[in-house]
């Protein structure tokens, strides 16, 4: 079980994707319980609050449509970062919760950022049903969710890339793509490109998750401080997470992501949570937030016996 203080930090921004609704993630994951369901493993928490999110001059025209909103994207990503190292310098443990995912570009940076002045790397471990690798270039939305994970990589909008104070903020051969089934053409591309470690559903179907993620684990662990772990809700399936911004069919069942959740407890090199793309306009009675909940819980410790 985690010893340390839980500092939950949200971060009400749908400002990176193409529909409405994920800003109201972090409210919803607090109306779930969250507070209560951590102090009942007798974990203390903490609720950090929301960072504050810019709305833009107009969400109609965008003055980058091949980085849409990337001005307050930023702006928000260097208050994500600066919230999430204030956690790590207090010695607890951060539960960072969108939110889209472009929100991981500030965590990852709050988090390498951290361990760089140590003098240590991090691991990433990226659960998602999308790869999260475009770029300005690439992109066929100018969405930057499907950007974020190329930035923490180096590749992208500077604004984004060189938001930490390690450039990348992440080594590609430390970072593990897992439960990834839908790619734009150009993303496999950059995918092949970067040399990224890539487990895809097919993966799991064939290996199952447990030897998914213990492999992903040992990549993202060999010679690094540890890994940090940004779930995104899509990853797993719309059948047991209606609720997500992009829903797509053939995700992790209920147990296989918890299995998901409880390798990275059991590691014990979980170095933050982050879970982002829970949309409660989407959702059936707040089943996903209460499913994030539970996920949660497992990665703190939390077990059958």
């Amino acid at each position: 079980m985690l010893n340390r203080t839980v500092a939950l930090v949200g971060v009400p921004m749908d400002l990176g994707g193409g529909r409405r609704g994920v800003d109201m993630g972090p409210s919803a994951l607090r109306i779930a319980g969250i507070e209560e369901a951590v102090r009942s493993l007798g974990i203390p928490f903490e609720d950090r609050g929301n960072v504050p999110v810019r709305e833009p001059r107009s969400r109609i025209e965008p003055e980058n449509a091949h980085a849409r909103f990337l001005p307050e994207i930023a702006e928000c990503c260097r208050n994500l970062r600066a919230k999430v190292e204030a956690v790590l310098a207090d010695g607890a443990f951060p539960l960072v919760v969108g939110g889209d995912h472009s929100i991981a570009v500030g965590t990852v940076a709050a988090i390498s950022s951290y361990y760089h002045r140590e003098k240590k790397k991090i691991g990433l471990v990226w659960f998602d049903a999308h790869g999260d690798m475009n770029t300005p270039e690439t992109s066929e939305s100018g969405n930057i969710h499907g950007m974020p994970l190329a930035c923490v990589l180096g590749r992208g909008a500077a604004e984004l890339t060189r938001l930490g104070e390690r450039f990348p903020m992440v080594d590609v051969e430390k970072t593990v793509l897992v439960g990834v089934r839908s790619l734009d053409k150009k993303e496999k591309e950059e995918i092949r490109a970067a040399g990224l470690h890539v487990y895809t559903s097919r993966d799991i179907d064939m290996h199952g998750i447990h030897k998914v993620m213990k492999l992903a684990i040992e990549i993202a662990c060999s010679g690094t401080a540890g890994f940090h772990l940004t779930f995104d809700m899509d990853g797993t399936d719309p059948s047991v997470a209606p609720g997500v911004g992009t829903p797509v069919p053939g995700g992790t069942t209920f147990r296989e992501s918890h299995l998901i959740m409880e390798h990275a407890a059991e590691s014990g090199k979980l170095l933050g949570l982050e879970v982002t793309e829970i949309n409660p306009i989407l959702d059936n009675q707040n089943a996903t937030a209460r499913m994030a909940v539970d996920l949660v819980l497992s990665a703190l410790g939390k077990s059958v016996l």
